[in-house]
């Protein structure tokens, strides 16, 4: 791995450290006088009048009691002073925004996910202008004494459209039940982990693929201008996202009796990992004991010798959510076997809502899901490609063989429809492909007719300024 010196203290935490909190409160602001908004922001920065510091990605010494990050979406960036042809310069998706009818139909935020449909004042978004995040350890005191704080010094410059919770669920698991935060890239240059060294055995990425001002995967460097954003700072979707536990419950049961395997091994096929994180990969039979995180992530699909490979997708269907997400060393259109790593992405999502009771009678109605951030140096080329290309189309599979070849069949008769998870999915056309030894896919069992389980409720495409870009916002219109 390529030494790469980042300047931590410039660098806001969120990009390159994991909290590891149970509380996150996320503040969506609408800026209606610019010059207090920066100095709103400029106390934020130094941690003056009160206010608590931006987190840095620096490492602490005494972890603090909290943690606060704030993104801008480019209409709050217009807001504050940056010029539309200094906006031009940005990421095209960042430029649109999440509510745009294009980015909605790229994403597939389209019928009940539609922007229009967005709760919490994210629907309009020319009034959506930051995302001001607060993350706790564990004590909702601290989150609400923090929170009002907050309040009283952006009170007179911004209007509050919603404040919305995210509260952890135990065992790391989110609403489906699964164990979450298992896998995050290696970034080059980004501060070790708490365990040390490389987690796994998985290709590092460059610096340039979550921070601009360095190189990325493919040589370039993501800038803009001015020149004071363009080093040290991301861009992020920020997302709501719920999840119809029922409804996948449901799923399950329907479709593991359709295919003939018992409801956790259907489970464990459509997201490409056992509820308790091992992945079909390394666990194809059973859930087994919970691998430790040194080891949990030592796979690969593809490999010279039969014992070892599924190209066809055998273990872990290649529709899989897990797969189709990071296709690894898997053949894929677009640059074959390494172009995972020009798409990867930090997620950084807390589940919200309580933990769903499947004796409770009559269930109640209560939202929940996921929300947070999924953190990239370009939303087109990151977030909105995984989206598009992968989660919500088939054709990107390459045509590949076994070790046996062609009569064992080919990877792209062992795919169909959308991401189960994260797709559309019309009862009309969605499909799932669990695959089978045989050639053109003459074995493979395709599950069809089922409905979307995930519902966008919120986003917003927001930009992490770097410390020094932070700074620069505070002082940009009294200038």
């Amino acid at each position: 791995m390529s030494s790469v010196e980042i300047d931590y203290a410039d660098v806001q935490g969120t990009i390159l450290r994991g909290y590891r909190v149970d509380l996150a409160r996320h503040f969506i602001l609408s800026i209606t006088d610019a010059a207090g908004a920066g100095a709103f922001i400029g106390g934020l920065v130094e941690g003056t009048g009160g206010l608590p510091r931006i987190t840095t990605a620096r490492r602490w010494t005494v972890k603090p009691e909290c943690f606060v990050n704030v993104a801008f979406t480019a209409a709050g960036l217009a807001a504050l002073g940056v010029t539309s042809q200094q906006l031009a310069t940005f990421d095209p998706a960042f430029q649109l925004g999440a509510t745009s009818a294009t980015t909605a139909q790229t994403v597939g935020d389209v019928g009940e996910s539609a922007p229009a449909n967005w709760m919490g004042g994210l629907a309009d978004g020319a009034k959506v202008h930051l995302v001001l995040s607060l993350w706790v350890a564990h004590d909702p005191a601290v989150l609400d004494k923090v929170s009002a704080t907050l309040r009283t010094a952006f009170a007179g410059c911004m209007t509050e459209l919603s404040a919305n919770d995210a509260n952890a669920l135990p065992g790391n698991e989110i609403q489906f039940g699964y164990r979450d935060g298992i896998s995050q890239p290696t970034v080059i240059g980004a501060p070790p982990r708490k365990y040390g060294g490389v987690p796994d055995d998985q290709p590092p990425v460059a610096t340039g693929e979550f921070l601009l001002g360095y190189v990325n995967e493919s040589g370039g460097i993501y800038s803009v201008t001015p020149p004071e954003l363009s080093l040290n700072s991301s861009y992020a979707a920020f997302r709501i996202s719920e999840q119809d536990v029922a409804a996948f419950d449901a799923f399950l049961t329907e479709y593991a009796a359709k295919a003939g395997i018992d409801v956790e091994t259907m489970a464990a096929k459509v997201c490409g990992r056992w509820r308790n994180g091992n992945p079909l990969e390394l666990q194809p039979d059973a859930p087994g004991t919970p691998l430790p995180m040194s080891q949990i992530n030592n796979f690969t699909y593809v490999s010279t010798t039969l014992a070892d490979d599924d190209t066809l997708g055998i273990k872990c269907p290649i529709g899989s959510h897990l797969r189709r997400n990071n296709p690894r060393n898997e053949a894929v259109i677009g640059g074959g076997s390494t172009t995972s790593t020009r798409h990867r992405i930090v997620r950084r999502n807390i589940p919200y809502g309580p933990p769903y009771d499947p004796a409770a009678s009559p269930q109640p109605s209560v939202p929940r899901g996921l929300i947070g951030y999924f953190i990239n140096a370009s939303l087109t080329n990151q977030f909105e490609f995984l989206l598009s290309q992968w989660n919500n189309t088939y054709s990107f599979v390459s045509s590949a063989t076994d070790p046996n070849g062609s009569a064992d069949g080919n990877a792209v008769f062992n795919i169909s429809g959308q991401d189960v998870f994260l797709g559309v999915n019309d009862p009309s056309d969605s499909s799932f492909t669990l695959a089978a030894i045989g050639a053109m896919g003459a074995n493979n069992k395709t599950l069809t007719g089922f409905s979307r389980i995930v519902i966008t409720r919120g986003g917003a495409y927001v930009f992490f300024p770097s410390i020094t870009g932070l700074r620069f916002l505070a002082t940009l219109p009294a200038g």
